[in-house]
C-alpha cells in the first residue's frame, strides 16, 4: 500500500502526516462499495484530501520550533517533549499520528517466520508457565490429565493469536491504532489504558517471580541461611525484606533493557531461546534422577475430584491456559506489525504457541511430580523444588547447577516481561500521550509503577494468583472478541488508513459522532463483561459475598463466555445497524474478503 495521503484539518493548511501507509492500494473504498466514496464527499465540506511530498510533516514541525525565552521552556522543549518532529504540530494532533503510532515501514519489517519461532520459544520458558501447568495439579488432576488441558487450551490460543496478529501484519499497524477501528478514534482509549494498567500489574508480578531465581542465585554464593541473615522489618505477612531485596535487584537490572528499540529485541529472544530450554531439560533429568526415575503418577491431593467435579476441575485448568494469555493475544498486532510478510506470523504462531507450551508445562508438571515423589510435598512452583535441591544437599555441585538454571531462568522472566509487559504498555502510553512519551518512556513508566503494586499478594497462594488471571481474562477477553469480530465478519479486513488516523467528521472512525465512539463496540463490551462480574467479585471477595453455583461456573468460563458473547453481539450490532466504511451490506450474507 501506498497511500501518500493526508488529511487537511478544518479548512487550514496544518498537514497531519506524510508517509507511505503500508501496502494497500490508492483506492479509497472497497470494489464492491463505491457508493462510500460519493457518500463520504457529501459528507463533509472542511475535509480534504491531497497529495504531498514527504518531508512537509517535518518541515512544517521544524519551521514552528518555538524560540527559547526562558530555562522552563527550554527545559520543556527539550527534555519533556520527546518527539521533536511534532513541536508545530496541537496535542491532538499528535494523537492521531506521530512517529511511534505509523505504520511500521518496510526497512524495520524484519521478523521472519523463524523469528516469531524464536519469540515463542523464548516465551513459553518461563516460571509463570510451569505454575499455571502445577495449578491443574492444584485442583487434584494428575500430570497427564493436566497436560491434556494445556494442550486443548493453548491450541485455541494458538488460534486466537493468529486471528489477532493478522490486523498487525497485513497493515502495520500496532493495537492502539488497530482497535480504533472497532471501537472509534477517541474510544479506544479504553481498552488502550485498561490494557496499560494490567501490562503493569503484570509487569510487577513478573519481576516478583523472577525475585525466587535471584534469591537461589545469591544462596548458592552466600549461604542457604542468607535469608535467615538479612533481619527482616519489611512489614508485610506474605513477603520478607530478604525477598523485596531480592525483587528490586531483578528490577534494576532489567532497566537497561527497556531502551532498547522493539525490532531489536529479538536478539534477546534468540539467546533466551538457545539457554533456556537446556536449562529445562537439566532441571527435568535432575529431579528425575533425585527421585530415582519416578514420578508421583496420580493425584497430589488428598480431595480427588469425580464426575462433575472433575469436570469443572479439567475446566479450570483449561481456562487457566487461556486466561494466561489474555494480554498476549491483546498485544498480538504490536508484533506481528514487523512480520516481512502476513504469513511470516501465520504457520509459525499457529503451531508453535500448543507445541512449545506444551512441552514446557509438562517439564513444570513432571518436576513437580517428581518432587512429590522426593519430598512428599505438592510444590506449587517447581522453583521450590529447586530450592530443596540446594537446602538438602549444599554442594560445590549442587550450588553450581541451581546457580546456573536460577540464571537461565532469571534471563527467562526478563525477555517475558519486556516482551508481554513493558513494550505493551510503552506502544500504549506513546498512543495516548505522544507527544510527551515514546516507547522507551512508557516502558520506564511501567517499570516504576511496578514497584507501587504489591504482587507478593497477589503470589501468595495459587488460588489468589488462579483469581488474578481470570480478572484479566473478563476484561480482555471482551475487548479481543469486539476487535476479532469487528475485522474478520463485519469489514472483512478492509482498513482506510487516511480515516484511520484522522479525527474529523469525514472519517469511517468517527462512527458519526464528534467523541468518536463506536456505540456498537460499547455495547458488545458490556455483553461480554457482565455475566462474569458477579462470580469475580465472590472470588475477590471471599468468604463475606456468595453468589449462585451457576454464577461461579459462568466466571470459570470467563474467557470463553466473554469472547463469544462480546464476538456474537457486536456482529449482530452491526447487521442491524451498519458501521460506516464497511465494504459489504449484509454482515452475515454478503460474501468476499478486501483486505488490501
Amino acid at each position: 500500500m501506498s497511500d501518500d495521503l493526508s488529511l487537511r484539518l478544518g479548512g487550514s493548511s496544518k498537514r497531519l502526516h506524510s508517509r507511505k501507509f503500508g501496502d494497500a492500494s490508492n483506492e479509497d473504498f472497497a470494489p464492491n462499495n463505491v457508493d462510500l466514496e460519493k457518500e463520504y464527499k457529501a459528507s463533509q465540506s472542511n475535509v480534504t484530501t491531497e497529495v504531498y511530498e514527504a518531508s512537509s510533516f517535518e518541515e512544517k514541525a521544524s519551521s514552528e520550533k518555538p524560540q527559547y525565552k526562558s530555562f522552563w521552556k527550554k527545559f520543556y522543549y527539550e527534555y519533556v517533549v520527546v518527539d521533536k518532529s511534532i513541536l508545530g504540530v496541537s496535542i491532538l494532533d499528535s494523537f492521531m499520528y506521530n512517529q511511534d503510532l505509523k505504520p511500521v515501514e518496510k526497512e524495520r519489517r524484519v521478523w521472519s517466520w523463524y523469528n516469531y519461532c524464536y519469540f515463542w520459544l523464548a516465551e513459553c520458558f518461563n516460571i509463570n508457565t510451569w505454575q499455571i501447568a502445577a495449578t491443574g495439579l492444584q485442583l487434584g488432576l494428575n500430570w497427564w490429565q493436566c497436560w491434556i488441558t494445556i494442550w486443548i487450551g493453548y491450541g485455541f490460543v494458538g488460534a486466537f493469536v493468529v486471528l489477532a496478529s493478522r490486523v498487525g501484519s497485513a497493515y502495520h499497524l500496532s493495537f492502539p491504532i488497530s482497535s480504533r477501528a472497532s471501537f472509534g478514534i477517541f474510544f479506544s482509549l479504553w481498552p488502550v489504558i485498561n490494557r496499560v494498567v494490567m501490562a503493569i500489574v503484570w509487569y510487577s508480578v513478573q519481576a516478583y517471580i523472577a525475585a525466587t531465581p535471584v534469591s537461589l542465585m545469591l544462596k548458592s554464593i552466600f549461604g542457604k541461611n542468607l535469608q535467615d541473615r538479612i533481619p527482616n522489618h519489611f512489614g508485610s505477612p506474605n513477603a520478607t525484606t530478604y525477598e523485596f531485596m531480592c525483587f528490586f535487584i531483578f528490577w534494576v537490572a532489567s532497566l537497561p533493557f527497556l531502551l532498547v528499540p522493539p525490532h531489536k529485541i529479538r536478539h534477546l529472544f534468540t539467546v533466551k531461546a538457545v539457554l533456556v530450554p537446556f536449562a529445562s531439560f537439566g532441571f527435568l533429568i535432575w529431579a528425575i534422577k533425585k527421585a530415582h526415575g519416578r514420578i508421583a503418577l496420580g493425584s497430589l491431593t488428598d480431595v480427588q475430584p469425580h464426575g462433575s467435579a472433575f469436570s469443572w476441575a479439567f475446566l479450570r485448568s483449561l481456562m487457566g491456559c487461556m486466561a494466561n494469555f489474555s494480554t498476549m493475544v491483546i498485544n498480538a498486532p504490536d508484533f506481528s506489525r514487523f512480520s516481512k510478510n502476513p504469513n511470516s506470523a501465520l504457520w509459525s504462531q499457529l503451531v508453535c504457541i500448543p507445541l512449545l507450551f506444551s512441552i514446557t508445562c509438562l517439564i513444570g508438571i513432571l518436576v513437580t511430580a517428581a518432587g512429590y515423589e522426593i519430598y512428599g510435598v505438592n510444590y506449587w512452583s517447581p522453583l521450590d523444588v529447586l530450592e530443596q535441591f540446594l537446602q538438602t544437599a549444599y554442594n560445590k555441585g549442587t550450588r553450581a547447577g541451581v546457580f546456573l538454571i536460577s540464571f537461565v531462568f532469571a534471563v527467562a522472566q526478563l525477555g517475558t516481561n519486556i516482551s508481554a509487559n513493558s513494550l505493551s504498555c510503552g506502544t500504549d502510553m506513546s498512543a495516548i500521550f505522544p507527544k510527551f512519551i515514546n516507547i522507551k518512556r512508557g516502558s520506564l513508566f511501567c517499570a516504576a509503577m511496578a514497584l507501587c503494586i504489591c504482587p507478593w499478594n497477589l503470589m501468595a497462594t495459587s488460588s489468589k494468583f488462579t483469581m488474578a488471571l481470570s480478572a484479566y481474562a473478563i476484561f480482555l477477553s471482551s475487548i479481543a472478541g469486539v476487535v476479532c469480530s469487528d475485522y474478520f465478519v463485519v469489514r472483512r479486513g478492509y482498513i482506510k488508513l487516511t480515516h484511520i488516523y484522522s479525527h474529523q467528521k469525514g472519517s469511517f472512525y468517527m462512527y458519526g459522532n464528534r467523541f468518536g465512539i463506536n456505540w456498537r463496540a460499547l455495547a458488545a463490551y458490556l455483553c461480554g463483561v457482565a455475566p462474569c462480574l458477579p462470580g469475580f467479585i465472590a472470588e475477590v471477595g471471599a468468604p463475606a459475598i456468595t453468589v449462585s453455583d451457576g454464577a461461579m461456573k459462568l466466571y470459570y468460563l470467563s474467557y470463553w463466555v466473554g469472547y463469544g458473547l462480546s464476538f456474537s453481539s457486536y456482529t449482530a450490532l452491526c447487521y442491524f445497524f451498519p458501521v460506516p466504511g464497511c465494504p459489504v451490506n449484509n454482515v452475515i450474507k454478503d460474501k468476499g474478503w478486501f483486505q488490501r
